[in-house]
């Protein structure tokens, strides 16, 4: 088999993958994912990995894994090894790229939010790093006009105006105007594929921009699949894995895939804070969305105001719309209220007054329950000023109390990769402040430091296994 994929992926593909070269396999003997991820649990439990199944004590593990699946149905699958390599003959001349959870460059973000849901294995086309780095996802419906079209490419450039890479599912509508919009004005765009991984990558409009590496296109489906419904639902979950927040341009209520993508985000996953479009016509959907949680778009006119929107953490969108006055400048939000529903007996219980200079960093502090980190370090600097008056002999130092609520408030906001320099910004404190305090938590091990240039993410319990 080739050489280019680790001993790991291939096995996982032999398990999993159709491999449709000429025609199609069998699809009854391909293990579904919830097999997979039973099978790689008790690899783990034996101390082995899925490439071990294709080494010379393989017939030991078959028999040793046969409670999860038959020993017969391992061999077939495994035993496919010529169309394997006829099917990686094919990706290659395509410069189509597979990976596996098993591999070190798969997508952290991928496997911390969706753990054992994560694709066994994405196939790719075009720089792959960009799937580490977030960014705005856009979505909505196929059938739309020019003004919402014209509204969208709006949006993909600003984005790239402030160097955020837009992340959607490149279906017609929509989806392809926001990444065009990012692509035509030099920024970069994620498009996660339902099908035809091939034929997009073979695309002429999009070989020089995979080759430029402002693009990469990404489907945990076969790269020849063809369109499938069920595939089209289920590839929302990643599209809101990459990014940082989301933007629903325009859905229909109760049917739809976008509709089905930003309801499962905003009951189940919560990944990212969800906006819905501000302007113009109000689709019924987006009074559903707002009541789940959803937040009107802020209509950032610059990429400063773009990256706050992209920095508000889920927990607080989550609050509704107690907390969106502070996502908007003062000549914003009239244009919002415009846009919002009036507020009649239905509403009163959303209609909590905020003062307008509220901050992220009391968002953040009523999230976890914490007091203001500007009072603790204010708190903190008062004790120091004063030592002889600072606190009982039993209390903690000032400094370990400004530590601890920083230590949970940047736990909560590092559910996603983040720079020093933004968790900053977030919590109005210096650079030099926040890359000390994540140095205490590097050390202690509730933050784990990622990547170059360094970004942070908190440690998960029960995170999926490397090597599976």
């Amino acid at each position: 088999m080739a050489t280019s994929l680790s001993p790991n992926t291939q096995a996982i593909l032999l398990l999993t993958a159709p491999l449709i070269v000429g025609r199609a396999p069998r699809t009854s003997d391909l293990l579904k994912p919830s097999e997979y991820n039973r099978l790689a649990r008790r690899l783990r439990e034996l101390d082995k990995q899925p490439a071990d199944l294709l080494g010379k004590d393989a017939p030991n593990l078959f028999t040793e894994c046969s409670a999860i699946v038959e020993e017969a149905r391992l061999g077939r699958l495994l035993g496919r090894g010529m169309l394997l390599t006829q099917a990686i003959e094919q990706w290659q001349k395509r410069a189509i790229w597979v990976i596996s959870r098993a591999d070190a460059d798969y997508p952290q973000r991928l496997k911390s939010r969706l753990q054992e849901k994560a694709p066994a294995v994405l196939y790719g086309c075009g720089n792959k790093t960009l799937l580490a780095g977030g960014g705005l996802a856009v979505v909505g419906s196929r059938n739309v006009d020019e003004n919402l079209v014209d509204y969208t490419l709006s949006i993909g450039g600003l984005a790239s105006q402030a160097r955020k890479t837009v992340v959607s599912g490149g279906a017609k509508g929509i989806d392809q105007a926001a990444m065009r919009g990012a692509l035509e004005t030099g920024g970069c765009a994620i498009g996660v594929l339902a099908d035809s991984l091939e034929r997009a990558a073979m695309n002429r409009d999009n070989r020089a921009l995979l080759l430029d590496e402002r693009l990469v296109l990404v489907s945990p489906f076969d790269p020849r699949a063809g369109f499938n419904a069920g595939n089209a639902m289920q590839r929302n979950k990643f599209i809101y894995a990459l990014a940082d927040a989301a933007l629903v341009v325009n859905s229909d209520k109760g049917k739809g895939g976008t509709w089905a993508g930003a309801i499962e985000q905003l009951d189940k996953l919560h990944f990212v804070t969800l906006y819905f479009r501000s302007t113009g016509d109000r689709p019924a959907a987006f009074d559903a969305l707002q009541k789940k949680g959803a937040l009107p778009w802020p209509n950032p006119g610059d990429a400063e105001s773009l990256d706050r929107a992209l920095t508000i953490a889920p927990s607080i969108a989550a609050d509704g719309p107690k907390s969106q006055d502070s996502l908007f400048s003062a000549n914003q939000r009239g244009a919002a209220a415009q846009s919002a529903p009036t507020a009649g007996p239905e509403h009163a219980a959303e209609s909590i007054e905020v003062p307008l200079n509220q901050t992220v960093t009391d968002w953040v502090a009523d999230a976890v329950q914490v007091d203001s980190l500007s009072a603790l370090i204010q708190q903190g600097s008062a004790a120091k000023a004063n030592p002889a008056d600072a606190r009982p002999p039993s209390s903690p130092a000032p400094a370990e109390v400004v530590f601890n609520g920083a230590r949970t408030a940047m736990r909560e906001l590092l559910t996603v990769p983040m720079k020093g320099e933004e968790i900053a910004k977030v919590l109005e404190v210096s650079t030099a402040q926040a890359n000390a305090w994540l140095k205490r938590l590097v050390a202690e091990g509730s933050v784990q430091k990622i990547g170059r240039p360094p970004r942070y993410l908190a440690r998960q319990q029960n995170l999926f296994d490397q090597r599976s």
